[in-house]
């Protein structure tokens, strides 16, 4: 598998139109970056490194929505940090690691493990520091990691045991896609980034292309990710990489139930085969932990009900990372 485990892009390469550009202008913050050093949860306590045996922590930041983006919700959500997407997005990836726990549990494992989904104070990118090129109107996934690592730093944020998840709202973007984590930060607990793991979901990619549903299943499928190690992928049922520990199940003659991390490559490969935009990412349809088919199917609906071969996989990594 590629180190760039990005989920989903738009497919489309080439220049930058005017419409893209001024929609990456319309998704970047005209703001000042937090004061460094600080990082608050929803209570607003200090953030600071676990110790090493503490909790597993999922740390999920919001970043600026444009006031037209905002208006489709509603008056009451022009205010704020977490619109009803990024709320029900940190809910969507609670819910995956209750999953991920109650299997384990069930099977007297990860039985002292404690894993926390937080919210992160929000993180927006002020102009001034972003350099005068293509990437500062539409930047790729790789500059806006590492601008995301800028933030992380200056707030001191958690690096061990600690995956941090930005929500972007970049509906145009197609060099963002719907997301993704890219190596040395993509493994939750590993040595090798000084600022932990981190991985970005275009959330309002999923909400402006596709729906809700999907904006809840990719956003707990760039999380996994960074908790999916290939060693381990590979070592449950004949899969090759993550994407193929989940599942597409026909409930109907023309609907296909897909879980989170079989989004985006559950279908065919074209544009509006289940999500919008198909993944860049490796798959095979044959190695699915189940794949039903996609002959007649018209309907595509999304479950975050995880897969038995995603929690397994979790659950390992999570046996091997950190229960030892």
């Amino acid at each position: 598998m590629s180190d760039d485990r990005s989920a989903a892009s738009t497919g489309r390469r080439g220049r930058v139109t005017r419409r893209e550009a001024l929609a990456a202008i319309g998704g970047a913050a005209l703001a000042t970056p937090l004061r460094p050093g600080v990082d608050t949860d929803s209570t607003g306590t200090t953030a600071t490194d676990p110790l090493p045996n503490g909790p597993v922590r999922i740390r999920v930041y919001p970043s600026f929505v444009p006031l037209q983006a905002r208006l489709r919700y509603g008056l009451g959500e022009l205010r704020g940090n977490w619109p009803p997407p990024f709320r029900d997005a940190l809910a969507a990836i609670e819910s995956a690691f209750e999953q991920v726990i109650a299997y384990a549990r069930e099977r007297s494992r990860l039985e002292d493990l404690e894993v926390r989904v937080d919210r992160g104070a929000p993180v927006l990118f002020s102009l001034p520091s972003i350099p005068s090129s293509v990437d500062s109107v539409l930047p790729s996934l790789e500059a806006l990691l590492e601008r995301f690592r800028e933030r992380l730093r200056e707030r001191d944020a958690p690096v061990r045991r600690t995956c941090h998840v930005l929500l972007r709202w970049a509906p145009l973007n197609y060099r963002v896609g719907y997301g993704g984590t890219v190596a040395p930060n993509s493994m939750t607990g590993s040595d090798a980034g000084d600022t932990g793991a981190q991985t970005v979901a275009n959330v309002g990619a999923t909400e402006f292309w596709d729906s809700r549903a999907v904006t809840r299943n990719m956003v707990i499928h760039e999380t996994l990710h960074t908790f999916l190690e290939d060693d381990i992928v590979h070592s449950v049922g004949d899969t090759y990489c993550d994407h193929e520990l989940g599942v597409a199940v026909r409930t109907a003659d023309d609907t296909l139930q897909i879980s989170p991390i079989a989004t985006a490559y559950a279908g065919p490969d074209r544009i509006g085969g289940g999500t919008r935009f198909h993944g860049t990412g490796c798959y095979d349809h044959d190695r699915f932990a189940r794949h039903d088919g996609t002959e007649g199917i018209e309907n595509w609906v999304y479950t975050t009900e995880l897969s038995e071969a995603t929690c397994e996989a979790v659950t390992r990594f999570l046996e091997h990372r950190f229960a030892g």
